[in-house]
C-alpha cells in the first residue's frame, strides 16, 4: 500500500498506473462503518485501483466545532486502510491543500440550508470544495459515500450531477452497533449514560419508518411528533431536528406521496452531536 503525502507524490502514483479508480474519501479516525465503505469500494470495482483519503478538512468545520480536538490517529487508520485492501493512501496536510489566497469555493444552494446545514452554516460548501478537489486530484470514475450522512451524499449526488463530473456515487448502508447505534468516530465522546440513551435514535426512526409503512401514521407530522416523544423520553438527549423528507430533494414533506421518504434526526447528547436516518422498509422486507 502506497501512502501519499502531497498532490505531488498522488500524481507520480497516478502516472504509474493503467487502471481505473474507486475513491473512499474519509476525514480518518476510521472504524468499521468506514471499513464497510472500503469493503464496497473493492467489491463495486474488483479491478480499479481503490484510493482512500484520510483529511480532516477545517472548511467545513464552523468556529465553534472541534476541528482541534477532532481525532487523527493516522497509524491505526493506515492499518486499517492495509487490512483491507487499500492501493494508496492519500493524507495530505491543510497547507497543500489549500493556498494561502484561495478564494474560490463550490456553493450548493438548495439542498444544505436546512437539516444539519441550518446548523452548521457554511458546513457544506466545505464538503462540496474538498470533494471536488479529491475528485480532480485522483481523476476517479467512482466514489463511495455512508448513508449515515445522508443530506452529504445528497448534496454530493447534485454537486455530481450539475458540474458534470464523470463519476458514479456509491452509497453505502450504515453499519450499526449491536444496540442499533450507528457506529461514528464522534460516539468516544459519550459518557456511559449517554452511550446508553444514543441508541434511542435509530429505535425511534425505525419504529416511525415501520408505522408509516403500515399506514399506521397518517401524516408527516404525526411520524415527526412520535419520534421526538420518544427521543425526549431521554433526559441526556437534546433534538436538534426531526424531520421526513423527500430522499432526493431533501424537502420536508406535508403527506406521504410516494416511498421515496427519508427520516432523519440530529440530536445531542451533551456536547456531542449524533446524526441518524431511515428509509421506509421494503414491501417484502419486513422492516
Amino acid at each position: 500500500m502506497e501512502v501519499l503525502q502531497s498532490p505531488e507524490e498522488l500524481e507520480r502514483y497516478l502516472a504509474g498506473s493503467t487502471r481505473s479508480r474507486v475513491l473512499v474519501p474519509t476525514m480518518g479516525a476510521l472504524h468499521e462503518g468506514h471499513c464497510s465503505l472500503l469493503d464496497l469500494a473493492r467489491r463495486s470495482r474488483p479491478d480499479s485501483d481503490l484510493i482512500a483519503t484520510i483529511f480532516v478538512n477545517p472548511t467545513q468545520f464552523g468556529p465553534n466545532e472541534d476541528f482541534d480536538a477532532y481525532p487523527r490517529p493516522m497509524e491505526a487508520d493506515l492499518e486499517k486502510c492495509r487490512a483491507h485492501g487499500v492501493d494508496a493512501v492519500f493524507t495530505p496536510v491543510a497547507a497543500e491543500m489549500y493556498h494561502d489566497d484561495a478564494s474560490i469555493k463550490i456553493h450548493e444552494a438548495s439542498l444544505s440550508h436546512r437539516l444539519c446545514g441550518a446548523s452548521r452554516p457554511g458546513h457544506f460548501d466545505g464538503v462540496c470544495t474538498v470533494v471536488a478537489k479529491l475528485f480532480n486530484l485522483t481523476r476517479t470514475q467512482a466514489a463511495v459515500f455512508g448513508e449515515k450522512d445522508f443530506q452529504q451524499l445528497a448534496v454530493i449526488r447534485r454537486m455530481v450531477r450539475d458540474l458534470n463530473f464523470p463519476i458514479d456515487i456509491i452509497p453505502g448502508p450504515t453499519v450499526r452497533e449491536s444496540d442499533g447505534l450507528a457506529m461514528s468516530s464522534r460516539n468516544t465522546y459519550l459518557t456511559e449514560q449517554q452511550r446508553s440513551e444514543a441508541p434511542v435514535l435509530y429505535k425511534a426512526l425505525r419504529e416511525a419508518a415501520a408505522a408509516i409503512a403500515e399506514g399506521k401514521l397518517s401524516s408527516p407530522d404525526e411520524a415527526k411528533k412520535q419520534i421526538t416523544e420518544a427521543i425526549s423520553s431521554c433526559p441526556e438527549a437534546k433534538i436538534d431536528y426531526v424531520d421526513i423528507v423527500d430522499a432526493s430533494s431533501l424537502i420536508s414533506l406535508g403527506e406521504f406521496t410516494d416511498e421515496n421518504v427519508r427520516l432523519l434526526t440530529a440530536t445531542y447528547f451533551g456536547k456531542t452531536r449524533l446524526i441518524d436516518n431511515v428509509g421506509l422498509p421494503s414491501p417484502t422486507s419486513g422492516g
